[in-house]
C-alpha cells in the first residue's frame, strides 16, 4: 500500500479574505462517473487562443470547446516553468516544498516519489482506468538516472497510471524517443541508447560541432546532439529505430491518446495528456506548415487546435462527450524565443502571446502562471465564464470529492476542493494563489494584491526577453487595478507587504517533514 506523501495532518489554513460570496451548489447526480480527459498544452499563453481574444491566430476546435463549457478568467498554474507545473498537479503539493523538482534533464529518475499518492492513484481507486500520454518530464527510473535498455522502474506505472505512453522530458532534450510502459518503443536491443547531460558521448554530430547538418540553428543553448537535423539539449547515441520524426509528434500523441479511450470506452477513464505543441523545438507537421501566417509558432499552435479537435472527435464518434469531464489548460506561461532561431518574436505579427499581461514563461509577472483554463462536461457544466481564482493545485482534490475518493493522511497537502468553482455551481475566490518563477522566487495573491519576496538571483531569462521578477526589494501590485503590474505599492502600503510576506512565510513552514 502506498504511504502518504506528508504525514503531517492536514491543518486548516485561515483565509485571507472572505472572497466573493459563493452560489448555491446544484447537486451532482447520483454515483456521477464521468470520463476525465485532462489535457496539458505545453508554453501556451492566455493570448494565444481566439476564445481568449487572440485575433491573428484561429483556434476554433478550442473555442469550441470553450463555447460548450466554462472558459476560466483567473486560473492558476503553480509554477511557470513544465516539470514543478506537473509536479505540483499531480501531487496537489507546491514542488518548491521539495528538491529536485525544478526542470528536469531527459534522463532523470522519477522525481515524484512512488509511495506517494497522486492524482493518478486517486482516479484508480475510484475505479478508473488510467492513462498518461505525451509530454511527461518528471522523470523515469530510480535514483542516478534512467537506463533506457532495460525495463524502467519506477515509471508512471508507479503513480497510479495503468498505460503510458510518453515523451521522457522535451522534445528539445534527448533521448528522442518514446517509452510505452517501461520500453523504448521501437528500440533495437543491438543498438543501445546512450545519454548523458555532461559530457558528449557517441559520435553523433553536435550542433556546436557541425551547424553545417543544421536545419534549425540553436539562438543560446540547445547546441548538443543533433537529431532529425536539430541539435539538442544533452547527448545521446544508439536507438536509431526508435527516434521520433519531429512532424509526426502531435500525431502520435493523438493516436496514442485516441487508442486509449476507444479501449476504454465502455468504462469510466482517467487520460493525463500532455502536448508536445507549443514547446521549441517548433516543427509543425505538412497539413500545417506555413498556415498561421505567423511562423511556425502560430503553426503549431494550430497544429495544438486540431489535436484537441482529434479528441473531441474521437469523444463525439463515441458517443461518450456528453459523459466526459474535459479539462484543458497549459502548464505554464508562453515562450517566444527559447533556443531556437525560429524567428517567433519577428514573426508575431501584432499576436501577444501573454495577452495584456507582463512576462511570460520563467516569469513570476502574471503571464508566467495565469493560463488558460476551459472545462465541459455537458452533461453538468453549464456553458459560462468563470473569473474565481482557481488553482491547477485544487485539481486534485476537486476530482477526489467528484468521485467520492477519500484521500489518505497527509495526501494532497497545497490541494483545496474547489469543485463547486471547477464545475462552474460555486464562485467562491481561492484564499490565496502562489506563484513560483525558474530561479524559486515566490508570488502571494489574496485579496487583489499580489506581493514577491525579494530576491538577489538572476532578473532577466536569455538575454533580457523575459523579466523573472527577481528583484532585492520586495514588490507589490494591486493586480485588481492594475493587471500589467505597472505600479509597485511596496513603498506605499509597508502594511500590506508585512501581512502577506508573514501568510507567505506561514504556507512556507507548514508540512515541513
Amino acid at each position: 500500500m502506498k504511504q502518504n506523501l506528508l504525514r503531517a495532518t492536514l491543518p486548516a489554513l485561515p483565509l485571507l479574505s472572505a472572497g466573493c460570496a459563493g452560489k448555491a451548489h446544484a447537486p451532482l447526480p447520483e454515483q456521477a462517473r464521468p470520463n476525465v480527459v485532462f489535457i496539458f498544452a505545453d508554453d501556451l499563453g492566455i493570448g494565444d487562443l481566439s476564445c481568449y481574444g487572440a485575433t491573428r491566430v484561429a483556434t476554433p476546435n478550442i473555442d469550441r470547446l470553450a463555447s460548450e463549457g466554462t472558459r476560466f478568467t483567473n486560473a492558476y498554474s503553480t509554477s511557470a516553468t513544465s516539470t514543478p507545473s506537473r509536479f505540483g498537479l499531480l501531487t496537489g503539493m507546491y514542488p518548491w516544498r521539495l528538491p529536485n523538482t525544478q526542470i528536469a534533464p531527459g534522463n532523470s529518475e522519477l522525481i515524484i516519489d512512488p509511495e506517494s499518492y497522486t492524482l493518478a492513484d486517486a482516479m484508480h481507486d475510484a475505479g478508473y482506468a488510467t492513462g498518461a500520454v505525451g509530454k511527461w518530464h518528471l522523470g523515469l527510473g530510480p535514483e542516478g538516472g534512467t537506463d533506457f535498455n532495460v525495463e524502467i522502474s519506477p515509471d508512471a506505472r508507479d503513480l497510479g497510471f495503468d498505460y503510458e505512453y510518453l515523451i521522457p522530458a522535451t522534445v528539445d532534450r534527448v533521448p528522442c524517443v518514446f517509452i510505452e510502459n517501461g520500453r523504448v518503443a521501437g528500440l533495437d536491443p543491438n543498438d543501445p541508447i546512450t545519454v548523458d547531460y555532461k559530457h558528449k558521448v557517441g559520435d553523433w554530430p553536435t550542433g556546436a560541432e557541425n551547424p553545417e547538418l543544421l536545419r534549425l540553428r540553436p539562438s543560446h543553448g540547445h547546441d548538443n546532439t543533433i537529431v532529425n537535423g536539430i541539435s539538442r539539449i544533452g547527448w545521446m547515441t544508439g536507438g536509431k529505430s526508435a527516434l521520433w520524426i519531429d512532424e509526426g509528434i502531435a500525431d502520435t500523441i493523438a493516436l496514442k491518446a485516441k487508442q486509449f479511450i476507444v479501449r476504454h470506452k465502455d468504462e469510466p477513464f482517467f487520460l493525463y495528456m500532455g502536448t508536445n505543441d507549443v514547446h521549441v523545438p517548433r516543427v509543425p507537421h505538412p497539413r500545417f506548415e506555413g498556415k498561421s501566417g505567423l511562423g511556425t509558432r502560430g503553426d503549431v499552435i494550430l497544429q495544438l487546435d486540431w489535436t484537441v479537435g482529434e479528441i473531441m472527435h474521437t469523444l463525439d464518434s463515441l458517443g461518450i462527450a456528453d459523459n466526459t469531464l474535459l479539462i484543458f489548460t497549459s502548464d505554464n506561461g508562453p515562450a517566444i524565443d527559447d533556443g531556437y532561431q525560429d524567428e517567433a518574436f519577428m514573426r508575431l505579427g501584432g499576436h501577444t502571446p501573454s495577452g495584456i499581461y507582463r512576462g511570460g514563461k520563467y516569469s513570476l509577472y502574471e503571464a508566467g502562471t495565469r493560463i488558460p483554463f476551459i472545462v465541459r462536461w455537458a452533461d453538468y457544466v453549464r456553458p459560462g465564464v468563470q473569473d474565481a481564482l482557481f488553482s491547477q493545485i485544487d485539481v486534485f482534490r476537486s476530482l477526489a470529492a467528484l468521485t467520492g475518493v477519500t484521500l489518505p493522511e497527509g495526501a494532497a497537502p497545497d490541494s483545496r476542493n474547489h469543485l463547486a468553482e471547477l464545475l462552474g455551481t460555486g464562485h467562491t475566490d481561492r484564499e490565496y494563489i502562489i506563484e513560483q518563477n525558474r530561479q524559486n522566487t515566490l508570488a502571494i495573491m489574496s485579496n487583489g494584491w499580489k506581493y514577491f519576496e525579494p530576491s538577489d538571483k538572476q532578473t532577466y531569462e536569455y538575454r533580457k526577453s523575459v523579466e523573472l521578477g527577481n528583484s532585492p526589494q520586495p514588490q507589490l501590485y494591486h493586480i485588481a487595478r492594475d493587471k500589467r503590474e505597472q505600479h509597485d505599492m511596496a513603498a506605499e502600503r509597508a502594511d500590506i507587504v508585512q501581512a502577506l510576506a508573514a501568510k507567505l512565510q506561514e504556507i512556507k513552514n507548514e508540512h515541513k517533514q
